[in-house]
């Protein structure tokens, strides 16, 4: 199983989430755009409200929002002041209504997965052909 590879953003690009995204679908060889994607925090102090996000033309998520309260970036500063900064985050991709409920196996897809606040960045790239 690969881990997800922490990047460092340079120093003149912009401020973005620590935890990013993108869908390709696999059956059109495109990026899926407007698939619905929840963020939840499970370990410490979760689960979490969910924050959550639907994919962009280019299948990329990078922004999420929740309730109001702390945003993704405070819940990475706050946590890697504390302890170790290990958390367990699970992203959830509701395929179902993507393809279509009857045109899906998996109508919904959850990936868990560890990262470390002081780590800085993850992006999970995520192959979807769940048909």
């Amino acid at each position: 199983m690969n881990e997800p590879t922490p990047l460092t953003p340079s120093p003149s690009a912009p401020a973005r989430e620590p935890i990013t995204c993108h869908v390709l679908d696999l059956t059109s060889g495109r990026p899926a755009s407007s698939v619905f994607v929840s963020l939840t925090l499970l370990r410490p102090f979760g689960p979490s409200a969910p924050l959550t996000a639907v994919t962009s033309p280019d299948g990329r998520i990078n922004r999420w929002s929740g309730e109001a309260g702390s945003s993704l970036s405070e819940i990475f500063a706050n946590l890697a002041e504390h302890d170790d900064g290990e958390m367990v985050w699970s992203l959830k991709f509701d395929t179902g209504t993507y393809f279509g409920e009857s045109k899906t196996f998996f109508p919904e897809v959850e990936v868990k997965f560890y990262v470390n606040a002081k780590d800085g960045h993850y992006h999970d790239p995520r192959a979807a052909a769940f048909v």
